[in-house]
């Protein structure tokens, strides 16, 4: 599938999403901003993957990174950064949101598994009650968390807040 044909809306995922029960076929939802992609994005999304069939990356908006980082960030585009997301292998689908949190995208897709990175645990989820609420489970993926966008920012001289 070309990159660009895997980026869709939430209703089209959702329709999608009926279908690949259907064939029962397992879903993974995995969520984040992206913004200056690194090998932490890579290795967290390729560890989601592994435990689904299907992987939706929900990508955060402009608006919701400038709500969540602050107003010097995203450094780059919603659009790009899909686009980005979009273009791994691992990647099914690619949705952008553009509330505080995932529960909305998480309520329309009801993914067997939500999956977050290393600086989370199973039981620190934020949504970890609305995944279960319907049986789904969550989980984390990736490596360490010792890649930051933030850190190539300051390496950079882009930023000098926390991210």
């Amino acid at each position: 599938m070309k990159t660009l044909d895997k980026i869709r809306t939430l209703a089209q995922v959702a329709e999608e999403r009926e279908r690949w029960r259907a064939e029962g076929r397992t879903v993974a939802l995995a969520n984040g901003i992206f913004d200056l992609l690194h090998v932490g994005h890579v290795r967290y999304l390729q560890g989601a993957k592994e435990l689904a069939d299907v992987l939706v990356v929900a990508v955060n908006s402009d608006a919701s990174t400038r709500a969540y980082k602050g107003p010097g960030r995203p450094y780059i585009p919603e659009s790009e950064r899909t686009e980005l997301v979009a273009a791994l292998a691992c990647t099914d689908r690619v949705i952008v949101f553009d509330e505080p949190n995932v529960r909305g995208v998480i309520r329309a897709l009801k993914p067997d598994l939500h999956v977050k990175g290393t600086d989370y645990t199973p039981d620190s989820i934020p949504e970890a009650d609305e995944v279960r609420a319907y049986g789904g489970r969550t989980a984390v993926a990736g490596d360490p968390k010792n890649h930051s966008t933030t850190e190539i920012a300051q390496r950079t001289g882009r930023e000098n807040s926390k991210g």
